[in-house]
């Protein structure tokens, strides 16, 4: 008797234990999220899949849905969506993306996942990027920089050096195109509206430059003498040494002339090797990458670099689902397939990773261990376009908008001169931040 008192004392006890606040109870996860993400290459496509297929069966009450956009139109989805509430649960963005998010109150902090996950672990400028109001709100699931990539091959049938300047790239660029007789192109410059290598191309060059798109106060700087020279080098770059077609090139387009091997120099990621893998396996050996050209010889390059982030948005029924699957993605026999999905693509975010052998033993890693120093490197030198004095909402009036692109056809199809049609844009974009 004495002893089922005592039992019943201790569960008695353990019952309200329970019941205190601060108790933790392991509570199965059940529900349904959408996640909208923009990696529409095939590897990783399927690396996110598996992911999900494998946290739905860890979590059987749960049910992810997946759908995939290309980067330009995410934006345009997301931006639409947001009034009516057709956003996802979670979803991948890019970087000035994700201050329009904190603007207007559409997505979740998440300083309490970044802590489970450790600080710590992440490289700090990533999450200094995704800052607000002393909030962190997305976390970054990789990193990659725009560099120069090359032909090798090309170079040296044409005794050239790796261009350091702008000046030098103009005329490799140019002897390669009157070489090739058409062939392969010196030097593509794509201005299509539909997206914003335009802007990329710019800012490549304010960047080396010392200056960017837009002032310490926040307005657009395409009226600085030095950013009008960028746009007249890349109006005559195009004019003397890219496809006529360019004038129309999305991302996809430009990266794909390089993929075939049918343009001698191209800003991209690491993401052009494993487009040449695709396309041109033949070309492989004769790919490779350099730091952004500069103004002066010897001066320090700059770089954009794009801390790709992940968000939770306000409107999800189950951020708790969400979080815990992003945590699942960080997972080293998750991540690391995942990165390797786009060798030297994706670049860890995780401090330990990018040092763990199991990432760094990679053959295509090791091919390609220059072009993985030159992009590490980058990392560490460079802001998205607009972040050059921190994150600032600004910055997608001018990444996004596609208004410097129509700048640059409107001087190249219509005539008009750069200085007008500098400040036409200038003014446009202003005019977007005063709406703000």
């Amino acid at each position: 008797m004495k002893r089922s008192k005592l039992w019943s004392l201790i569960l008695v006890t353990i019952l309200c234990l329970s019941m205190l606040p601060g108790a933790v109870a392991e509570t199965a996860l059940e529900g349904e999220i959408t996640f909208w993400h923009s990696f529409t290459q095939g590897p990783r496509l399927e690396r996110i899949q598996a992911a999900a297929d494998g946290f739905m069966a860890e979590n059987p009450n749960v049910k992810i849905n997946i759908e995939t956009f290309s980067w330009a139109d995410f934006y345009t989805k997301w931006t639409t969506g947001l009034a009516s509430g057709n956003v996802p649960d979670m979803s991948t963005a890019q970087n000035p993306q994700v201050v329009e998010m904190i603007d207007a109150d559409a997505i979740i902090p998440l300083d309490g996942l970044i802590d489970r996950i450790g600080r710590e672990r992440f490289f700090e400028a990533p999450l200094r990027e995704m800052t607000g109001d002393g909030s962190c709100y997305a976390v970054p699931i990789y990193l990659h920089a725009f560099v120069m990539w090359y032909r090798t091959d090309l170079l040296e049938k044409y005794n050239l050096d790796i261009p350091a300047t702008w000046a030098e790239l103009y005329e490799a660029a140019s002897t390669i195109q009157k070489g090739e007789n058409g062939a392969v192109s010196g030097c593509s410059v794509p201005l299509g509206t539909n997206d914003q290598m335009g802007t990329i191309y710019l800012d490549l060059w304010a960047g080396s430059a010392g200056k960017s798109l837009l002032t310490p106060e926040g307005k657009a700087n395409l009226t600085d003498p030095t950013i009008v020279e960028g746009i007249k080098y890349w109006v005559q770059m195009y004019k003397d040494n890219s496809p006529a077609d360019s004038i129309n090139y999305n991302v996809l387009d430009q990266a794909t002339l390089y993929y075939l091997g049918k343009n001698a120099f191209d800003f991209n990621s690491g993401f052009q090797i494993g487009g040449v893998q695709t396309n041109s396996p033949d070309l492989l050996d004769v790919i490779d990458c350099a730091p952004i050209p500069t103004i002066n010889e010897g001066d320090e390059p700059d770089y954009i670099v794009n801390n790709m982030p992940m968000v939770i948005w306000k409107n999800s029924k189950h951020p708790e689902i969400c979080e815990a699957f992003i945590e699942y993605l960080y997972q080293p026999e998750i991540y690391i397939p995942f990165l390797h999905s786009v060798p030297v693509g994706m670049l860890p975010a995780l401090k330990e990773i990018a040092e763990d052998p199991a990432f760094t033993d990679d053959p295509m890693l090791k091919k390609y261990e220059n072009a993985k120093n030159v992009i590490s490197n980058a990392l560490h030198k460079g802001s998205a376009i607009g972040f050059e004095y921190g994150p600032c909402v600004e910055a997608g009036m001018v990444a996004n908008q596609r208004v410097i692109e129509n700048m640059f056809q409107d001087i190249i199809l219509n005539g008009t001169p750069v200085e007008e049609a500098a400040q036409t844009a200038e003014d446009k974009i202003n005019e977007l931040i005063g709406d703000l």
